[in-house]
């Protein structure tokens, strides 16, 4: 018999799940509210949650990660009426079995609950032992991190293509080299090959070779890293930079396994998996031409999605401390200690450099202390502390809420207080921010019709985030 919870603010559809889950043998408990949720799915091991995703205290999108915790985690079935395709991506994206659209109905239910309950009976009849990762120098334990690592390991069970996606400074080549340590290639080579960084013309014979004399300046054959990779893993950085017709070659030696080097006539074969990388969104690219749908159909087999910063807050202890560390044994100095607030002032920071530009700000400290005993807030670099400060001080109306009256516009333009409401410079500040904040993303969701991709491009948020400040103020699409 299975335990499951619903988490929904509607009572009518609480009770109809949990009755339906007990009509065919199963318990089921249910909460109004994502706080209560929690709780119950902290306290209790629960196979499978159905979770409403418009909560009256939160997001469902929000705490989904925090309600996938434990060994093995619970399936979670999202629930909505909003019916949004890129909601439905992020759930999925964070763990979700599946995303339902209301109204619901008994057959919409069973079968997606039928195939999660026999998923679960599989997952107890398995007697292999979980992989032991070799995390290759990848540091923490945060939630979204550990749902990387879990696709991951699956990826290095197989020998096919694989694509890490992610935004700049996520440690898409950490991971690449995680993923060849813990595959059947692993005693064979790694190659990095940085599309960006080597000029268009070089590139062919860099990855496939070339014969002497094939162009000016081949007065000796090459190999090319194609072959070097040979029975082990070949990594394509960046492969978004990659030109349409070297795309054209790369997919036949994908397809293959055979190619020509530059000016040869005689083909040459490599055993070697790819991994290839990229920070760029290629089907949007497949879309404007500048990238092949074929070769993304191939890469795409597995995608790892690597989880910004911002996203994995919790790993900043350990991230921090890592650095630290590392960074006393290279200079031959003792470690230092963490003054009081010095996490808690990274973690106000969106980082959009992620964790390459916490290293790199963490090394600044670092040299700015170094005869010091302990890392203090003062020893960040001037421009980083200014941004955090800039940060802390936009969310500070965010974090508050619009708890006093709202300020009113005059008739001059200007933003001035509500009759007999005149209080705190700071309460004001803040009734201010709420304002143009609320006015900013009713403007943003106007501009974008609705459309969440477009409008996380504008703002530069995450959909998590979006989600948050968008149900913050009550701008939630009926």
């Amino acid at each position: 018999m299975a335990r499951m919870l619903v988490i929904d603010d509607d009572k009518l559809t609480c009770d109809a799940l949990v009755e339906l889950v007990r009509t065919i043998g199963h318990s089921a408990d249910f909460a109004l509210t994502g706080a209560d949720g929690k709780r119950m799915a902290q306290a209790t091991e629960y196979d499978i949650i159905f979770l409403d995703v418009r909560l009256p205290d939160t997001n469902g999108l929000v705490i989904l990660p925090d309600l996938r915790q434990g060994t093995p985690p619970p399936e979670v079935i999202m629930l909505t009426g909003l019916g949004d395709p890129d909601g439905a991506e992020l759930a999925i994206r964070n763990g979700a079995w599946d995303y339902l659209q209301k109204p619901l109905s008994p057959k919409k239910i069973l079968l997606p609950l039928q195939r999660v309950l026999k998923y679960r009976d599989s997952l107890r009849e398995c007697s292999a032992p979980p992989l032991l990762l070799s995390r290759a120098g990848i540091i923490g334990h945060s939630p979204a991190l550990e749902r990387a690592l879990e696709h991951l390991a699956s990826a290095a069970r197989g020998d096919g293509s694989v694509l890490i996606h992610g935004e700049t400074g996520t440690g898409k080549e950490l991971f690449a080299k995680a993923l060849h340590r813990n595959s059947r290639r692993k005693s064979g080579p790694f190659v990095v090959v940085d599309c960006a960084s080597i000029p268009a013309t070089l590139l062919e014979s860099t990855l496939f070779g070339h014969v002497k004399g094939a162009f000016t300046g081949a007065d000796r054959a090459s190999d090319g890293l194609v072959l070097g990779a040979n029975n082990g893993t070949l990594f394509l950085d960046e492969i978004g930079e990659l030109p349409l017709e070297l795309q054209k070659k790369l997919l036949r030696v994908l397809q293959e396994r055979r190619y020509r080097p530059v000016g040869g006539s005689i083909e040459v074969e490599s055993d070697f998996r790819l991994v290839a990388a990229t920070n760029r969104n290629l089907e949007q690219m497949v879309e404007d031409g500048d990238f092949r749908r074929d070769l993304l159909y191939r890469l795409g087999a597995t995608t790892l999605h690597l989880p910004p910063l911002r996203e994995r807050k919790e790993d900043f202890p350990e991230l921090v401390e890592s650095m630290v560390r590392r960074m006393a044994r290279q200079y031959g100095v003792p470690e230092k200690r963490l003054s009081t607030g010095f996490l808690e002032t990274l973690e106000s920071y969106d980082w959009p450099g992620n964790v390459r530009e916490l290293d790199n700000v963490i090394e600044s400290a670092f040299t700015g202390a170094f005869d010091l005993p302990e890392l203090c807030v003062h020893n960040l670099p001037e421009g980083v502390r200014i941004r955090i400060l800039k940060h802390s001080i936009e969310l500070n109306g965010e974090h508050n809420g619009p708890a006093a009256p709202h300020p009113v516009l005059s008739a001059s333009g200007n933003l001035g207080a509500a009759p007999s409401a005149v209080g705190s410079y700071k309460d004001f500040r803040q009734q201010v921010l709420a304002v143009a904040e609320r006015e900013y993303f009713s403007q943003l969701m106007e501009t974008s019709a609705w459309d969440i991709r477009r409008a996380c491009e504008i703002s530069g948020l995450g959909k998590s985030r979006l989600y948050a400040q968008l149900k913050h103020y009550g701008l939630e699409k009926d």
